[in-house]
């Protein structure tokens, strides 16, 4: 069982939704958290609800210097966790270069920039901690998801190769793939979400992750993700009937 009291993390898009949840579950437990989006307002609501202490650093992930001014003052950290993300459905006959530019810089370039930002501490001291969002939609190509999945799919590459590059050391990588959350980017959507979580329930699932040093992934709803797992193994024209429609 993890002892988090005392430990630092520093949670990346937590000004609302999943990050906002996820450091609350931190902060009840005992985990110092710092906070950080680009919302400082947001951010010192957040943190002068939670229970335990909590600290306000600012970051603009598209920024590289941003995200280098924020580490630095955020200091030595147990772990990192990146909720950061941008959404808008987009199919590729409606292509929006700013909105596709936008959830590759923030969903998967964001989340590079805020990992090299503490890898090397991390490797140094032979401890750390990395938990970074993929989702359901990063396993293959999704249609109105042009942008968003590509970055999720990223995501997940990226905790796969430091997964690989930290096998067997004292830094853990985490990659959390959920599904449908509800939250201010879902309500985007006009479809219909299967197996819609709220953004506490989405929390508790990645917490648990947490909890569990053995664990590397973890892929839910449990049931819903077993569609998005094995469609990796779908011939092309199976895989392009089904999800098309």
């Amino acid at each position: 069982m993890i002892d988090w009291i005392g430990k630092r993390y520093w949670m990346i898009g937590a000004s609302d939704g999943l990050g906002e949840a996820l450091a609350r579950k931190l902060s009840a437990v005992g985990a110092e958290v710092i906070l950080s989006s680009r919302s400082e307002g947001k951010l010192q609501e957040v943190a002068d609800s939670l229970p335990g202490r909590a600290h306000v650093v600012t970051v603009d992930v598209a920024d590289l210097e941003s995200v280098r001014r924020a580490a630095e003052e955020v200091g030595q950290i147990d772990g990192m966790v990146y909720t950061a993300g941008v959404y808008w459905p987009m199919t590729a006959q409606n292509w929006d270069a700013e909105q596709a530019e936008a959830m590759g810089d923030i969903n998967f370039v964001g989340a590079m920039r805020s990992v090299g930002a503490v890898v090397q501490q991390m490797a140094a001291r032979d401890a750390g901690h990395i938990v970074l969002t993929g989702s359901l939609s990063g396993f293959r190509g999704l249609p109105g998801a042009i942008g968003y999945a590509a970055s999720k799919a990223g995501v997940m590459a990226l905790g796969e190769s430091l997964q690989c590059d930290f096998y067997g050391t004292g830094v853990r990588v985490q990659i959390a793939n959920p599904g449908f959350i509800k939250t201010r980017l879902t309500e985007k959507n006009d479809f219909s979400m299967p197996f819609l979580m709220t953004a506490e329930e989405a929390a508790q699932e990645i917490f648990e992750m947490m909890c569990d040093e053995g664990a590397t992934v973890r892929h839910f709803p449990r049931l819903f993700s077993y569609l998005f797992r094995f469609s990796r193994v779908w011939p092309d024209w199976l895989y392009n009937r089904v999800f098309a429609k």
